[in-house]
């Protein structure tokens, strides 16, 4: 009787799975069509992926994407550690759950929202949109999310590693370096993969806040697309899908790796 639960649960997944992944398999398989079209296969070509390498233009948004995506990840992982150990240093509970209550605010809110609020904001500021307005709005909202990754893994590390490491001469920055750090590594790491996926995949904030000559992929294949059916937008689609398998494979190596490590103060 036990196993209907279990071979129901089961085939409920499979369907899940079918019906999220289908449609990401239909466009790769239509970007090797030679006839141009996702209705019928005429033959098996590269020729969309061919001219999607010759393309300028697009080899440059590309650039300006993974860009935007690494530099906003990696400021936004250095901010996001020290507010999540900045939270984590207020003894009253209290304190804790408002300030992180402040920092889910981005989170939750709409990007729509978001996005027009920088846009005002740049607008008044007199900042040009381009490259550093997008790259400042990227930073912002990946904050909160690096900020929600660490800080349940310093909620977690028992205060006797921090108290161990003093009794046996340890300094501030040695304690953060040697024993805070490396405990809260998954985290770090967490946290800097998912404020770069956020940023490779935003679309609603940069809309707002690109301005003329400058784009990212997000926006410029909502522009290709409104144009019509290309196959372009089906190779590019394949290769950042690719892309950021190879990215999760990556980021649970690198957790695996660093979950066998153990954490410890040498004299």
């Amino acid at each position: 009787m036990e196993r209907y639960p279990s071979r129901f649960a089961n085939l409920f997944l499979i369907i899940i799975f079918f019906i999220l992944y289908a449609p990401i398999f239909y466009l790769i398989f239509y970007s090797f069509n030679s006839g141009g079209t996702m209705s019928n296969f005429s033959g098996f070509t590269f020729d969309w992926y061919k001219e999607l390498f010759h393309d300028t233009r697009l080899l440059i948004i590309v650039l300006n994407t993974l860009v935007i995506a690494l530099l906003s990840a990696l400021i936004s992982t250095v901010v996001g550690v020290l507010g999540a150990i900045g939270i984590r240093a207020f003894r009253s509970r209290q304190t804790q759950n408002t300030l992180l209550s402040l920092n889910n605010v981005l989170i939750v809110s709409p990007d729509v929202i978001i996005g027009a609020s920088f846009l005002i904001l740049f607008t008044m500021a007199g900042i040009q949109l381009g490259f550093y307005s997008v790259l400042l709005s990227h930073i912002a909202f990946s904050i909160p999310i690096v900020v929600l990754m660490v800080l349940p893994k310093l909620m977690e590390m028992s205060p006797t590693l921090v108290d161990a490491a003093r009794d046996l001469g340890a300094n501030q920055w040695n304690v953060l370096t040697k024993v805070i750090l490396p405990y809260i590594a998954p985290g770090i790491f967490a946290g800097f993969f998912m404020a770069l996926t956020y940023s490779l995949d935003d679309f609603a904030v940069t809309f707002f806040v690109t301005g003329n000559g400058f784009s990212t992929l997000s926006v410029e294949i909502y522009s290709l697309a409104r144009r019509g059916i290309s196959l372009n937008i089906n190779a590019l689609s394949a290769i950042m899908f690719v892309v950021t398998i190879l990215m999760v494979i990556i980021y649970y190596y690198l957790t695996q790796r660093i979950g066998t490590k153990g954490v410890g103060f040498r004299r």
